[in-house]
């Protein structure tokens, strides 16, 4: 009979042993490798650099929590109803990730990466370059009828503090690559064809400084998530603390009034 093998790159173990990325768990990562680290490791298949690390965690913090958004509303929500089920309360927060919310740093991530694919291995070596090629791209997008993803806030309608603040530290790490330049470009450029402008949002400028990293733009909604799901913890602990959930369901539930449903 043959032995079946199913071979990975991650977690193995023993009775004595646990290995991970082929590292002793214990004696080489545990205390030795911060979470951050880890992630970007697991998914890399290598241990990011310092600036790296700095990079990638810099986009987890600015991800983890924004308030009461739909994700925080839903997983309190779900704690009210169901407290034996936190793990149903985080998931019902993270089901909620998608092209509105949290998912705009894959689609934003993803849209840089297919500009910058069909443009070639020459870049732009300006602003002015950058820029025609970001005109370009928003062009195409609009007469499709398709929005560019990074592009405007619910709330933050001037600039959102995430933005620059992301942008610097890639800056300062050396990592201020091709993605972050052409979202940068499309900030200066797409009033031209909008006719207004809109700034450039903190999940949209994740998406570009993780694919600068090298991560797989199919996976990056995936960073999104693990970020949030720090931020749903912390809501679930404040819904705890001091509730809210059932105010919102009442004030929500009290206030619904019937419509004749042949009306529009």
């Amino acid at each position: 009979m043959t032995e079946l093998e199913f071979p990975t790159s991650l977690g193995t173990s023993t009775a004595e042993e646990i290995s991970l990325l082929g590292q002793s768990l214990a004696g080489d990562l545990m205390g030795k490798v911060g979470f951050g680290e880890l992630a970007f490791w697991l998914v890399a298949l290598r241990r990011p650099t310092p600036g790296e690390t700095r990079v990638f965690e810099a986009v987890l913090v600015a991800l983890a929590d924004h308030g009461f958004t739909p994700t925080a509303i839903a997983a309190r929500l779900t704690y009210l109803s169901a407290p034996d089920s936190l793990q149903g309360a985080i998931a019902a927060g993270l089901l909620g990730g998608g092209s509105r919310f949290l998912g705009v740093t894959e689609d934003c991530g993803g849209y840089l990466h297919a500009v910058l694919e069909e443009r070639g291995a020459e870049l732009p070596t300006d602003d002015a370059a950058w820029d025609a090629l970001a005109l370009e791209a928003v062009r195409r997008t609009r007469e499709k009828g398709r929005y560019v993803p990074g592009l405007g806030h619910p709330v933050h309608k001037v600039e959102d503090p995430r933005t620059p603040r992301l942008i610097k530290i890639a800056d300062e790490e050396g990592l201020h690559g091709p993605h972050l330049r052409l979202f940068e470009a499309i900030g200066r450029t797409h009033e031209q064809v909008l006719g207004r402008r809109l700034p450039l949002n903190g999940a949209g400028v994740c998406g570009a400084a993780l694919a600068d990293l090298g991560l797989p733009v199919e996976l990056l909604r995936g960073f999104a998530l693990l970020a949030r799901a720090a931020g749903l913890l912390g809501q679930i602990a404040e819904e705890r603390r001091r509730p809210v959930a059932m105010d919102a369901y009442l004030t929500v539930d009290r206030n619904a009034v019937h419509v004749d449903p042949t009306e529009d």
